[in-house]
């Protein structure tokens, strides 16, 4: 039978991270494989606390073994889950699947087989992704179109004329009923195949946070390995725990910087300038609007202006090693 490496990456949030690998680990029944749980250099007591209490609940000892690693140094998401991928089952084995986990989602009993089924009944498709709904049943919108151009002036335009002329090139899609191929899905619940991995590489930890699945997801498309989307795989996920952005009062460093790493390696210098005016264009319209409008303003203070300000330093191409706000 194929089996399953589930990689969990902790930033500070050792008691929630212990309940996502308990969800794992129930989800895991009837899968062969095993749970990692890398702490990405908390510095908070969060590797202890986890390891002490793999060991006492015998999970490290269980059908589907729990181990706790620390990655030694926070370099971001795509850092610290490339170092779980890297170690393998227990003993150094490979995988056929990694399945990737947010410390703050829960997959429901069934969710990690519906994903490997789909993968194993479906040679041809590279990644897998769960349905992704909140603690109030609500869903969250999960599946995507890849970044374009054409995608930054809609996204910051919001306005009707301009996302209905620009239809195939809006960034989130609706939710899907079915099963149904899409360009890229949220990290918080994604298998990945194996052997797609080893051809086309990890993450690209350039990356600290924000687009480093978006551009794993492009670089398998590339490749000729598509991503599906699996509604029958359910996920409760929280959401933003590690990262703050739901308290984001300025637009963090590392998210512009991975913005202008995504569009520089993949669309060249030219397209992420480009990308930038358009992102500033369609700001700018939206902007006027909200002088005659009473609307939410949908973006953190100065956002644009730190949009432009960045661009012109190109401060995006470089790799930061800051931590996600708290």
């Amino acid at each position: 039978m194929p089996t399953v490496l589930t990689v969990i990456l902790n930033w500070r949030t050792p008691d929630m991270t212990l309940q996502a690998a308990e969800a794992a680990l129930r989800a895991m029944e009837g899968v062969e494989g095993a749970i990692t749980i890398v702490d990405n250099d908390s510095g908070d007591g969060s590797y202890e606390t986890m390891l002490a209490e793999v060991a006492a609940r015998g999970w490290d000892r269980g059908a589907v073994p729990v181990r706790v690693l620390q990655s030694g140094w926070n370099g971001g998401f795509g850092a610290g889950n490339n170092y779980g991928i890297r170690a393998g089952l227990p003993g150094g084995q490979r995988p056929d699947f990694v399945y990737i986990l947010n410390s703050d989602a829960f997959p429901a009993p069934d969710a990690i087989r519906a994903l490997r089924d789909h993968l194993i009944a479906h040679p041809a498709t590279g990644f897998a992704g769960s349905f992704i709904h909140g603690d109030d049943g609500a869903p969250h919108q999960t599946a995507f179109t890849f970044p374009s151009v054409w995608s930054e002036l809609e996204g910051a335009a919001r306005l009707g004329p301009i996302s209905r002329l620009l239809r195939r090139h809006v960034v989130a899609r609706p939710v899907p009923a079915a099963t149904c191929r899409v360009d890229w899905l949220a990290g918080a619940s994604l298998m990945m195949r194996q052997d797609v991995l080893d051809r086309i590489g990890l993450f690209d930890e350039t990356f600290f946070l924000y687009f480093e699945e978006t551009d794993l997801c492009l670089r398998a498309a590339r490749a000729g390995w598509p991503t599906d989307y699996v509604p029958a795989s359910r996920v409760m996920h929280i959401g933003s725990v590690s990262t703050g952005m739901g308290r984001w009062t300025r637009i963090p460093k590392f998210w512009l910087d991975s913005r202008r790493h995504y569009f520089t390696k993949n669309h060249g210098r030219i397209g992420a300038h480009l990308a930038t005016l358009a992102h500033v264009s369609g700001g700018a319209l939206w902007r006027l609007r909200l002088l005659v409008q009473r609307k939410e303003r949908g973006d953190p203070p100065h956002f644009l202006r730190d949009l432009i300000r960045h661009h012109l330093r190109g401060a995006g191409a470089c790799k930061t090693k800051a931590r996600p706000a708290e």
